[in-house]
């Protein structure tokens, strides 16, 4: 039948599926593979070319033989005409796969690319701008990725999407952009250096210096039971508001559970019901401005003794 000249495109489709499918159902999937790549090799015209090779794919997938089934994947969304199978596009059925299976961010930026261009319709076109994002801060592409989550925010869920693997998805994007848009003015070189000044300031009551040191974005001031992603983790006073009349003191030494990229100064005598406050203190992950990543911000208060 295949060799006949006059067989429709329709029933040349339903043949070879037949025969591919029988020689999987006999379990010699080699054989189909043989047959599928033979086929497509030697009828570059067939219309259906995309889909053996998605069977062939698809094979090497269950046989968790991932470098060639991306190999062909890639080769389908790259030198074949998309096409429907079921109703399916087998283009962005590729394009699913190749995003779980592939071990580069380059590739993932480009397969993460045309699932927005292609199939915005299919697709949760706020997750792909979240996980696009993080792609380019792997590769070092810092205005793609800051520009990734600006789009990332401007969608109308950004703020209640739920994405498997990012629970703070929003918190994050925002505080990045939030972060790369400030003048970031109150970091200080070396955790020493802010630590001290920190505590001259306590030690003379200068409300206005220690205003100046605190972060200017994302800074935070909740219980040790909160999140950052809590709405009212986020605090904007003064602290002269609570060093008025108060005796204020502090640890000689950071907390012992501080570490190379997060320290804690146990202070008290702030407040009748919350004595206690440990201020927190960060090394900034910022690679975007090498001048300012690698610094230290003083960016939040955990109010009450350590849990």
């Amino acid at each position: 039948m295949l060799d006949d000249s006059s067989i429709s495109p329709q029933s040349r489709y339903a043949v070879i599926n037949r025969i591919a499918s029988f020689y999987y159902s006999q379990g010699k999937s080699d054989d189909m593979v043989l047959f599928l790549t033979d086929w497509v090799e030697t009828h570059p015209g067939d219309s259906y070319n995309a889909y053996w090779l998605f069977m062939v794919a698809s094979h090497y997938l269950k046989l968790n033989e991932e470098p060639i089934a991306e190999y062909y994947y890639e080769r389908i969304i790259t030198n074949f005409p998309d096409l429907l199978v079921n109703g399916k596009s087998v283009h962005f059925s590729c394009l699913q796969h190749l995003i779980q299976i592939s071990k580069r961010s380059a590739n993932r930026i480009n397969y993460f690319n045309r699932v927005i261009h292609d199939f915005p319709q299919q697709v949760s076109i706020t997750e792909m701008y979240m996980r696009i994002a993080l792609e380019y801060e792997k590769v070092g592409e810092w205005d793609a990725a800051l520009k990734s989550y600006e789009l990332f925010l401007e969608q109308p869920d950004s703020s209640t999407i739920q994405i498997a693997g990012l629970p703070n998805a929003y918190t994050k994007a925002r505080q990045t952009v939030d972060f790369s848009k400030s003048s970031k003015d109150w970091t200080f070189e070396t955790l020493d250096e802010l630590e001290n000044a920190v505590k001259k300031g306590i030690t003379s009551y200068n409300w206005r210096a220690l205003d100046r040191y605190r972060s200017k974005v994302n800074f935070f001031a909740m219980s040790w039971k909160s999140s950052e992603s809590d709405p009212n983790a986020l605090e904007n006073f003064s602290m002269h508001n609570f060093m008025l009349g108060n005796r204020i003191r502090y640890l000689d030494t950071l907390d012992e559970s501080s570490t190379p990229t997060e320290a804690y100064l146990r202070t008290w005598g702030w407040t009748s019901y919350v004595n206690v406050w440990y201020l927190y203190f960060r090394k900034v992950d910022f690679p975007a401005d090498p001048e300012i990543h690698g610094r230290w911000e003083w960016a939040g208060i955990y109010f009450g003794e350590k849990l």
